[in-house]
Order: structure tokens, then sequence, then C-alpha cells
């Protein structure tokens, strides 16, 4: 009986020493980062014909692992519908959410908790060039295509009531849905943010019959979220994007980052783990932000690879570009 009471007591233990285990050792025991990200958007979260995943975001998720495990293939990805988020990331099903997600203050009190912006967007407004429109100031009496769940569909309501126009909305709950109800004529205007409007662009079964109207009609800025229960979580996830901006701004690169190494310059030389132990107090090894450039690169290599000239989207670098070449792009110093 005493046996058996030890044995008991021992598991209590156990478990509860599990229950209470932080994010970042949960990960470790597990073996692999779960990430939640998009169902499926070019540029920012979509596996390709062999199932992997790529993107901007999906860097984000790789570089979080890159750090971890010095893996950046340790990660499963969680495709999330947009109404979903929330509730999912509370859960505990996924250890960061990842997937073009505007940060609001009803959505950080509600349990989202946003380290950053890894993209600084805006709503806009498509349609097809036949309908002879140059501005969303002429879309009097339009159906609209809009996803539901999404900041896109209050934006949408305020922009027409505050220029006194009327506008019949067509809703649907996936972001596939809604673009292929555009494509197929169910509705005149096609709204979502400006990155997803030139991604999605992509799906249509005739691009160039379609055409991106100027406006930007909100401030979408769309970044990571996690927890609010774990301060140690929050500040690698955050960190890790810092990381990635500032390799961009010192001019280490996935190519360059060895031999950057042998670098007598001490910002490059913190932020590579050869001077300092600037990851102990995120838990991580020195060599973290290392990792990180040597998994993806930095932010700009990541941005032209998947959103940028160097992919078929070619969005310009605009607010997303450093804060020193006119950007919002910023990273607080590593020391």
């Amino acid at each position: 009986m005493k046996a058996f009471l030890l044995a008991s007591a021992a598991l209590a233990f156990v478990c509860a020493a599990t229950a209470d285990a932080g994010t970042l050792d949960q990960i470790k025991a597990r073996g692999q980062l779960i990430c939640g990200s998009n169902v499926g958007l070019a540029g920012f979260g979509l596996p390709d014909d062999q199932g992997n995943w790529k993107g901007l975001d999906v860097d984000e998720c790789r570089a979080l692992a890159a750090a971890i495990f010095n893996d950046p293939t340790k990660v499963k990805f969680i495709p999330i519908n947009a109404k979903d988020r929330p509730t999912i990331l509370a859960s505990g099903e996924i250890d960061v959410l990842i997937r073009n997600t505007t940060w609001t203050l009803s959505r950080e009190t509600g349990g989202m908790f946003f380290t950053g912006v890894n993209y600084y967007d805006g709503q806009g407004f498509m349609v097809k060039k036949k309908l002879g429109v140059a501005s969303a100031k002429d879309l009097n009496g339009a159906s609209v295509c809009v996803q539901q769940g999404t900041t896109t569909e209050l934006n949408l309501a305020d922009y027409f009531r505050a220029n006194g126009m009327k506008f019949e909305p067509v809703v649907f709950a996936s972001d596939d849905e809604t673009v292929k109800a555009y494509d197929s004529g169910r509705c005149d205007v096609y709204t979502t943010d400006a990155s997803g409007l030139y991604a999605e662009r992509l799906k249509l079964a005739a691009p160039d019959d379609n055409i991106v109207l100027p406006e930007i009609i909100s401030k979408e800025p769309l970044g990571p979220s996690v927890r609010k229960d774990d301060v140690q979580w929050f500040q690698i996830v955050q960190w890790t994007h810092f990381a990635l901006i500032t390799a961009e701004e010192l001019g280490v690169s996935k190519e360059n980052a060895d031999e950057k190494l042998k670098s007598d310059n001490p910002d490059i030389r913190r932020l590579l783990g050869v001077e300092g132990d600037f990851g102990k107090g995120l838990g991580l090894a020195p060599d973290w932000a290392y990792r990180i450039i040597k998994a993806v690169g930095n932010y700009g290599e990541s941005f032209e690879r998947n959103v940028g000239d160097g992919s078929p989207i070619k969005i310009k670098r605009g607010l997303n570009a450093l804060w020193s070449k006119g950007g919002l792009q910023y990273a607080p110093p590593i020391r």
C-alpha cells in the first residue's frame, strides 16, 4: 500500500511538473514546434507540390525552430481558418500563431498576445477591369466578397458608411471560397489585405483581367501572437523577428553568416553569439540568432524570396523596408 501511495505521489508530481512546464520546455520535450498557419496564402503560408510549407510567415516559424533545435524542419504546420484563430491559440493546440493576423485591441485583450509586426499591411479592393472602375469611391451599390471573422468585414462596413455609399456584402467562411466566388462573378469586388489581393490574383482564371484599386482603407499590422501565460516564450518569438531585422541592418545573410563570425564589429559579434551570451536570458543557446540566419536568412532575404521581386507576387518593400530606408521595420539592439 505504501509503495502504491509513493508511486501515485510520484505520478502526481510528474503530471504537475508537466502541466507547469513552460512553452519552450514543452516544445523541447515534444521535439517539434507547432505553428498555426494560413490555410493557403501564396507568399505567406502555402505548401508546395511536395507538401513543403513556404512563405514569409512560414520562415518565421522555421526561424523559431532553428533557434530552439538548430533545425528549421522541426515544425508542424496547422492550417487555421480566420474565425478559429483565437479559439485554437487559447486551447494550446498550437505554440504560436503566425498567420497574417492583424494586431487589434479586442484580439489582444481577448487572449491573443502579439509579439510585434512582421508585415505592415492595409486593406484594399480588387475589381475586374471590365467594370470600368478606377477608384474605390466609385463602388456605390457594388456587391463585395469578403471573408467572415476578419477585421476586413468591419473595415468594409466602416469605409462605405463613412463615404455615404451602399454595398451588398457576400460573406464566406474561408478565403478560398471568397476568391472563387469573386472569380466566378458572384460579386463585383473582392476585398482583403493588399498583400492578399496580389497573392490571390495569381489564382484567378485570368489574373491580368483584374486590377487592385489604389485606395488603402485601413491599418493592418500583421504579426505573430502567443498566449498571455508565458513571458519567456513571448520574448523568444519577439526576438526571433528582431534577429531577422537586425541581421538585415548589419548586412548578415544566409550566405555570409559564417564569414561574419570573424567580424570585428561588436554588433555583429553579439548578434551571432561570438561575444556575450544573450541567448541565456531567452533560454536559448548563445548562437541562437546565427542558427536563425543560417536557416532562413535575414528579413530582407525572406521578404524578397517570398513576396518581393524574387517572387511571382512582386510586392514592393514600402512600409516593410528597414527604418533606415524609409520603412517601419525596426529592432531594438542586442546588448
